[in-house]
């Protein structure tokens, strides 16, 4: 069996280790267009504020690491075009120009995604830099050390973990974001708030709601952002607006959705025979609403290049969907959430009740019990629960992967009151805080009076 890998992402490592362990007589053969693999982006504000030392760290793999599987990578080769009719693929070495065709039996594309770049007047000045990559990082360290006051234009996770960094590193620094508040599209306003809360407290200059129209620069370099509501001094600009899936290759020769991610059923086969795909350049099945979307995180990636080895040959696991469950550690605050929040359930039409419960984790007689605040989005009528967020200063945030396991499995408010959890007074209450949330979401129980003979 000879197999073709587009792409060493997080999606891509995952796919080619396991599909090299389990058909140990495959010829494997994984095109890379840059000169390094598997780097963890999620990592690159750790690394950028200096908590990271050493990025080695952030890649999990090597081609080295592969080269003892017996896998063939070649760095620094660009798929040109495929044919999946055909089962071929036109490649070009970046270092040689040479070009050559190579076939197929079971192609995988993990070509993951690319940063949003807006066609804006001055986009192309110097010192306006993308986020995504190894190489993206670096050049943030390198520009950050001369850079007084740096904007950053996007709010959402990427976003807000660089602007801690940078506000760390004794930056100047603005967030611009065109929506009214920060990381919007994962917590409701009473999450979001907190944290624009720290923020303002530090000096970050909050520009919620303003659009970048164009960038103007001197001598080459950036020195101011325009927005639709005024402008902003600056020395430093960087783009974390969103990604874009990177699936120009299988254009009309695959289902996609709007925004060009790949289509794949349950298996990671996608409406091609023998082509797979798995992380961001992929939709995703999500569990909270039944639809096809795109989510581009790590957690999904792995599950998915995983997925893709063990259905390669015949489908033997189904994927289960997401929740697009994630955390954030902002400052003092350690914040998770997963599947819907209760603005974006409206936004899809559904009929909502929340319940929102701030207790302290563990009993009062403790010597410190910090606060949680918990909550939870469920189904009017069903009242199956289809999201949660959770924000303490104790890091309570594993209690949101046992919520999205509650969603995954369509459990009610009303379960959730009564689950087994255990009790110590150094981790929680005899009524777990879940619990609690659930007890309060309680609908009120019908009494009647007893019938007397």
């Amino acid at each position: 069996m000879k197999v073709a890998v587009i792409g060493c992402t997080h999606a891509g490592t995952s796919a080619i280790v396991n599909t090299a362990k389990l058909y140990p007589d495959a010829q494997i053969t994984v095109y890379e267009r840059n000169d390094n693999i598997s780097f963890l982006s999620c990592g690159i504000a750790l690394y950028v504020g200096g908590v990271v030392k050493d990025p080695d760290g952030l890649f999990y793999s090597s081609p080295q690491k592969l080269d003892e599987l017996g896998v063939e990578t070649k760095m620094k080769h660009e798929i040109i075009s495929v044919d999946t009719d055909k089962k071929t693929l036109k490649v070009r070495n970046l270092v040689t120009q040479e070009t050559f065709d190579d076939t197929y039996d079971k192609l995988i594309i993990t070509t993951g995604s690319w940063p949003i770049v807006p066609k804006l007047e001055g986009i192309d000045l110097n010192n306006i830099l993308l986020c995504k990559n190894y190489n993206h990082s670096n050049a943030i360290i390198e520009k950050a050390q001369e850079a007084k006051h740096i904007t950053v234009v996007g709010a959402g996770y990427i976003g807000v973990e660089l602007v801690e960094a940078f506000q760390q590193n004794g930056k100047q620094v603005t967030l611009i974001d065109s929506a009214d508040r920060i990381l919007n599209k994962y917590l409701d306003p009473e999450f979001s708030g907190k944290i624009e809360k720290s923020f303002r407290e530090k000096g970050i200059e909050m520009a919620m709601g303003q659009t970048v129209t164009s960038f103007q620069g001197e001598d080459g370099k950036v020195n101011k952002v325009i927005t639709d509501k005024g402008e902003i001094d600056t020395d430093l600009v960087i783009l974390c607006i969103g990604f874009r899936p990177n699936t120009e290759l299988l254009k009309g020769q695959v289902e996609m959705l709007k925004n060009g991610a790949i289509v794949v059923d349950q298996y990671m086969q996608s409406s091609k025979q023998d082509v797979y795909a798995a992380g961001d350049c992929c939709s995703v099945h999500y569990n909270p609403t039944g639809k096809m979307m795109y989510i581009p995180l790590a957690t999904n990636a792995v599950r998915m290049g995983t997925l893709v080895a063990r259905n390669l040959v015949q489908p033997t696991t189904p994927y289960m969907g997401t929740q697009g469950t994630s955390g954030l550690k902002i400052y003092e605050h350690n914040i998770a959430s997963t599947g819907l929040t209760e603005g974006a359930a409206k936004d899809e039409g559904l009929k909502v009740e929340t319940v929102t419960i701030t207790d302290h984790y563990r009993p009062e007689f403790m010597p410190t019990f910090e606060e949680v605040t918990l909550k939870v989005v469920y189904e009017q009528e069903s009242r199956r629960m289809l999201g949660a967020q959770v924000i303490s200063k104790a890091d309570m945030t594993q209690s949101i992967n046992t919520l999205s396991v509650c969603i995954q499995n369509r459990m009610t408010i009303d379960q959730l009151a009564f689950i087994d959890f255990f009790f110590q007074p150094h981790y929680n209450k005899p009524w777990n805080f879940l619990n609690t949330a659930g007890l309060q979401a309680l609908p009120a129980v019908e009494t009647k009076a007893p019938v007397h003979s």
